[in-house]
């Protein structure tokens, strides 16, 4: 079963941000994930959340999303996102498509 992150993120440092951007693109495709969402216009229909820009990356399941939050490549993106952004992140499975 598939499994996402969904980042609430908000830029701190263009040049920063392009590293990190860079360094996370390559080590999310090496964990099997890939974005479906990668900013865009955001429209609010309910509730007070307000997002900046929001990023959506699907992995092939929560192991290998895990994986990846714990690696090494990712690691080497993580080392700049402070200077890079700021952003809320969660993490959660997709349900069974039906038969």
């Amino acid at each position: 079963m598939a499994a996402y992150l969904i980042s609430d993120v908000s830029a701190r440092d263009p040049a920063a941000l392009e590293i990190y951007r860079t360094r996370a693109a390559d080590s999310i495709a090496r964990y099997g994930g890939r974005y479906l969402v990668r900013g865009g216009a955001i429209e609010p229909l309910e509730g007070d959340w307000r997002p900046r820009m929001v990023v959506v990356v699907e992995f092939p399941d929560i192991d290998r999303a895990r994986a990846w939050y714990r690696s090494a490549e990712y690691a080497e993106a993580l080392a700049v996102r402070d200077a890079a952004l700021s952003r809320k992140l969660i993490m959660l499975e997709g349900v069974e498509p039906p038969i």
